[in-house]
């Protein structure tokens, strides 16, 4: 057994930063990281029903930048004789208990083995939480100031999570903020870089793809992996822009977006498949705005994607500048482009007191390592 294989496991319930923040202090702790997924029975029986099914669990667990090995079905009570297969001497978890459905530790076995280690639980988001978001519509989680202006503790979080496939800090995609007045053209070199990261390499092709991406779900998360895969030669530089909560919600109104902007920044910003990433990106990217990308990154853009959900009402065309300039490119219809943020809400309303019993259940525990 290699004490640099680690293992994690987990629900991974929904896609969001607690899971991300399990996976990236687990890797820290060795070379490679070997991440079990319980199966949606297993969950059933001893948490109460998941929203996402595990072919989705299992996809964005794969595109998260530090999980080097997806292991679906993994066991609700960790057995060693799993880390034994994958030659994971230890396993890793976060410093709040997870229980079986009879109340005994799920990790009492690994423990007593002496195969087990610590690391704090991320705070402030659980599946729990984004359930309980949907089923009140509530708006308060809505950031209405410039994430330069989070606490230290949310920064650091930020450099953590704009890290290399090691958890390298400084590595890893550099991470920009758009003065929210600017929207995006009007006031030329005043980005502020929130984080520093590389750059593109000399030839590399450089992509802009914008989006709320909210719940990152696998509609997006593919969307991001095929348009990665349609460069053959070279791996590209996505560029991604990502929309502010303010934007979002004139758009689609409610209470969208479901995560806040923080939140879904520390998302994408932990996907394998971006290079970069553009905070309060403007919904509309004109020829300005696309130049100024291209300054920012120092080469110009090959080209701006986008999935195949239609955007915009009307006649509006969000990306006319960019089709005019001969550089819109479309991915074509995929298998999960059904699975949006409206979708999942959608499950979560439509079993709505399933869930609601779930949450009572919970009460107001936060199970954020991999919940």
């Amino acid at each position: 057994m290699d004490p640099a294989r680690i293992w994690v496991d987990g629900c991974f319930d929904f896609t969001h930063h607690g899971h991300s923040g399990a996976m990236l202090q687990a890797k820290k702790l060795g070379t490679h990281l070997v991440v079990g997924i319980h199966s949606d029975p297993a969950i059933l029986a001893n948490k109460g029903p998941t929203v996402m099914t595990l072919p989705e669990r299992i996809l964005a667990v794969s595109a998260c930048r530090w999980s080097d090995e997806p292991v679906p079905n993994a066991p609700y009570v960790t057995d060693p004789a799993w880390l034994d297969a994958f030659g994971c001497k230890y396993v890793v978890h976060g410093d709040d208990l997870t229980t079986d459905s009879e109340g005994g530790d799920c990790y009492r076995i690994v423990k007593e083995a002496g195969r087990f280690k610590i690391v704090k639980r991320t705070p402030g988001i659980s599946t729990t939480d984004l359930v309980g978001r949907m089923l009140v519509l509530s708006r308060n989680h809505h950031m209405h100031h410039r994430l330069q202006e989070v606490e230290e503790a949310e920064l650091v979080r930020l450099r953590a999570y704009a890290s290399d496939s090691a958890g390298v800090e400084g590595n890893g995609p550099p991470l920009l903020e758009i003065p929210r007045n600017a929207e995006g053209v009007k006031e030329h070199g005043l980005w502020d870089t929130v984080v520093a990261g590389v750059m593109p390499k000399e030839g590399q092709p450089i992509i802009y793809v914008d989006g709320g991406f909210d719940l990152f779900t696998p509609g997006h998360i593919s969307v991001l992996s095929l348009i990665t895969a349609a460069y053959k030669d070279q791996k590209p530089y996505l560029v991604l822009g990502l929309h502010s909560d303010t934007t979002i919600n004139s758009h689609k109104g409610l209470n969208y977006p479901i995560m806040n902007l923080l939140e879904r920044t520390l998302l994408v910003l932990q996907c394998r498949y971006v290079s970069a990433v553009i905070v309060n990106a403007p919904y509309t990217p004109t020829g300005e705005f696309l130049d100024q990308v291209s300054a920012k990154f120092g080469g110009k853009i090959e080209a701006v994607w986008h999935g195949p959900t239609k955007l915009g009402s009307g006649d509006e065309d969000t990306y006319k500048d960019a089709k005019e300039r001969g550089i819109y490119r479309e991915i074509e219809k995929h298998e999960w482009q059904h699975v949006s943020a409206g979708e999942i809400v959608n499950r979560i309303l439509r079993e709505r007191e399933r869930y609601e019993e779930r949450q009572r259940r919970k009460g107001v525990k936060m199970e954020t390592f991999g919940g």
